[in-house]
């Protein structure tokens, strides 16, 4: 009874938006429905662990051979978790490959070592702390509104009062962010890498949903209160993929929004839509269908039929159409390659703000591999970027230890 309601709610929001003739006929309105609702409860579900699709086939001292696939002979370094995620490698350059093999570089194994037969994916993480930097820092606890949420500070050698926050993305946790610490750190920038709401860190919320950055800049903004009460004055905020919407959302919506400098987006989403059209047309759902499901989040039957606990705006999170708002400088890297999220959004703020936009376009890499890919291009982009936009922060007032 309950489902078969939830189907006439559906059928009733579709019917009101105007889904479309052609689409009802071809598809069926029962069918459209159900599309649209699985279509935007996949953006606001938190995912389960990755798929490991690869095997290894074979281990040597300094060279591991995994089955090929598009993942396998990606260029650049990456981690390989293999054993169901029980062991961890770093892996670096395709050394040779067949149609059905790629043997890599194998750099570091803690704990091993694979064996042939290991199911094993990659990762785009490549530090699991920021000890693998060879950086001090200290565990801390941010207070939320929803409890305690962890997180690392990794202080400057002389702490200054101009800080970072790092905002990891959608469905990964904090070692997503490591890759920018040093460089923030050569800067005099104490970093400090948060966690957020329902990224099996930090508390859930009591739909245990996603906002897409609607709430989870909430999490972000006790991170600057936390900052600001240690001595900071500055913020520069990091956001990758989700954790660029994220920032945004923090920068427009922040009560600390006078603390914060400028921003830092790799592999950004910019705007919703264009993300949720690009997954609909991979999973081959029809356009109509694609802009049903965004209506489905925005509509009053949201809580019913995705399961959070308000409706999500994404026209609020649209920033190709809010592009006139922004008023920090921001740098910007996308690639071309990017199969989760989208790059046209990127380049169109780019576009529409280049008097405060420095934007970085990569080829070839993955979503939020730009570093993996290029690190020497990717940490340069942002050596210079804080060079202009942060200065000199020893002309800063100095803060006592934060460590």
């Amino acid at each position: 009874m309950r489902e078969a309601r939830n189907v006439r709610i559906i059928v009733g929001v579709l019917s009101g938006i105007a889904i479309g003739a052609a689409a009802i006929g071809t598809i069926g309105l029962a069918l459209a429905a159900a599309l649209s609702v699985l279509l935007a409860r996949r953006f606001v579900t938190p995912p389960g662990r990755a798929e490991s699709g690869l095997r290894v086939l074979a281990v040597g001292e300094s060279t591991i051979v995994l089955s090929g696939s598009v993942e396998s002979r990606a260029p650049g370094r990456f981690s390989l978790w293999f054993a169901d995620e029980t062991g961890h490698a770093r892996i670096g350059a395709v050394i040779s490959q067949s149609a059905k093999w790629v043997a890599r570089e194998l750099l570091t194994v803690t704990p091993g070592p694979p064996v042939a037969g290991d199911n094993a994916r990659t990762s785009g993480w490549f530090y699991l702390s920021p000890a693998d930097l060879g950086l001090d820092f200290a565990d801390v606890v941010i207070d939320t509104e929803l409890g305690p949420a962890p997180a690392w500070l990794v202080p400057a050698a002389q702490p200054h009062s101009t800080w970072a926050i790092h905002v990891h993305g959608r469905g990964v946790q904090r070692p997503e962010t490591l890759r920018a610490l040093s460089e923030f750190y050569d800067a005099g920038v104490t970093s400090l890498s948060v966690s957020y709401r329902n990224d099996t860190e930090a508390p859930d919320s009591a739909d245990r949903r996603y906002g897409l950055g609607t709430t989870e800049y909430r999490d972000v903004d006790s991170a600057i209160t936390f900052a600001r009460a240690a001595g900071a004055k500055r913020i520069v905020l990091m956001g990758w993929s989700m954790g660029g919407a994220t920032v945004l959302q923090t920068l427009m919506r922040s009560a600390n929004r006078d603390m914060i400098i400028g921003l830092v987006l790799d592999s950004p989403v910019v705007a919703w839509g264009p993300t949720i059209e690009m997954h609909g047309t991979i999973n081959h759902i029809p356009t109509r269908i694609q802009h049903a499901a965004q209506t489905v989040l925005g509509s009053e039957q949201a809580q019913l039929l995705v399961g959070i606990a308000n409706p999500v705006d994404l026209s609020a999170m649209n920033f190709i159409e809010r592009a006139a708002e922004l008023d920090r400088p921001i740098l910007l890297m996308h690639s071309t390659h990017d199969a989760y999220v989208p790059v046209e959004p990127s380049r169109m703020l780019a576009d529409l703000r280049p008097d405060i936009v420095t934007y970085e376009e990569f080829d070839t890499a993955g979503h939020t591999r730009l570093w993996n890919y290029d690190s020497e291009r990717w940490l340069g982009a942002i050596r210079a970027w804080l060079s202009i936009h942060v200065g000199d922060v020893a002309a800063d007032e100095p803060v006592g230890d934060v460590g």
